[in-house]
């Protein structure tokens, strides 16, 4: 599902560069659930913008669901990660005017369209989830619990085979991080998906089947 190598993504600082990110070697197989770790500032969430395409690396090779991002342009870049990837941010990144079963529905616009079928699809996820009777209700109608659990139905929409998880838990506490985490991963595993989340805390990673600590893949300058 994943092979990285020799990848690097530095920035501008100054008269220099700072080395944000650099990976020698990584492969996550299909159906894996990983935990990216590391220290604060050691690239977890550039690399797993790596993995969306979102941002591309200085050099290396990206190869995600069976193309190489770093040979795409940024158009293609965006119909792969609508099509093949699920992205689940920190902040949730719901839209407020909309709600739950629209923010659900937006994530099918970049991925496999939103007609009659997905709206379907999109209910289907949120009763999963618990929230059949909260498809009407915008983001500050909702528990941060329930924010999240649309923002794993967004995720879920376009039926990906890579689910990306950016510090997924960070704003809820400890019992309803849990139930939220378990809930993914359930819905992950029944869908044979792929799953890695970046985290700092180390009973979230260890809830994953493999850990990988960024500073164990540190590629030289």
């Amino acid at each position: 599902m994943i092979r990285l190598r020799d990848v690097q993504k530095s920035y501008a600082a100054g008269t220099g560069r700072v080395v944000a990110c650099a990976v020698s070697q990584l492969d996550i197989a299909a159906g894996e659930q990983v935990a990216l770790v590391g220290r604060s500032g050691s690239g977890k969430t550039t690399l797993l913008h790596i993995l969306a395409g979102i941002l591309r690396p200085d050099h290396g090779e990206v190869e995600v669901a069976g193309a190489r991002l770093d040979q795409l342009g940024e158009a293609a870049c965006d119909r792969h990660r609508g099509r093949h990837i699920g992205m689940v941010y920190q902040t949730f990144n719901l839209l407020q005017p909309f709600t739950a079963l629209e923010n659900v529905l937006l994530g099918a616009l970049f991925g496999r369209g939103a007609g009659h079928a997905m709206r379907d699809r999109a209910a289907a996820l949120l009763a999963e989830v618990g929230l059949g009777d909260r498809l009407h209700h915008r983001p500050k109608q909702l528990s941060v619990g329930q924010v999240q659990r649309v923002a794993i139905c967004r995720a879920l929409i376009n039926d990906p085979e890579l689910i990306l998880m950016d510090e997924p838990l960070g704003n809820q506490d400890r019992t309803t991080g849990e139930q939220v985490l378990d809930l993914l991963l359930r819905l992950a595993a029944a869908g044979g998906k792929t799953v890695v989340m970046v985290t700092h805390d180390p009973a979230s990673a260890a809830r994953m089947q493999r850990t990988v600590d960024l500073a164990t893949l540190r590629a030289a300058p």
